[in-house]
């Protein structure tokens, strides 16, 4: 009888643990120039990683197209994050730098804010909590 609870236990669980990584999260970027390149879009959850590209949750590159572009990170777990998205026009990987620090391929964050130097976590910080959400980011050049 304490090994039949005890497996009933772990199995309820770990159907609770699959139902808290369950959310997808959409993310529309708008304002995309031309289709030179593509659009790299990258989640974060950590502020000390935001903005390193290869720490981040997850990233997703797509080929850009004029106008604007869709894409979903699934299987999140709730919680906070923030989302750096450039077109890398030329295809080198990277977001490109005037004097390693202005941008000069188009860029956006969550939340759309205003930054005067390095943008900061959170300034584009989100919540992840239900099942599906999503945002809207205007990519800048």
């Amino acid at each position: 009888m304490k090994r039949s609870i005890a497996l009933l236990t772990a199995a309820l669980a770990a159907m609770g643990g699959a139902q808290a990584s369950d959310a997808t999260l959409s993310v529309t970027v708008n304002g995309i120039r031309h289709d030179r390149g593509e659009v790299s879009v990258s989640l974060y959850s950590d502020p000390k990683t935001f903005r390193k590209e290869a720490q981040a949750v997850a990233v997703k590159r797509i080929p850009a197209a004029p106008g604007r572009a869709t894409v979903a990170f699934d299987g999140l777990a709730p919680g906070r994050y923030a989302i750096m998205v450039y077109h890398d026009e030329d295809g080198d990987g990277e977001l490109d730098r005037r004097l390693g620090m202005f941008p000069t391929e188009g860029y956006g964050l969550s939340n759309n804010p205003t930054v005067i130097g390095p943008p900061a976590f959170e300034d584009s910080a989100f919540e992840v909590a239900t099942q599906k959400t999503g945002l809207s980011i205007a990519l800048r050049y």
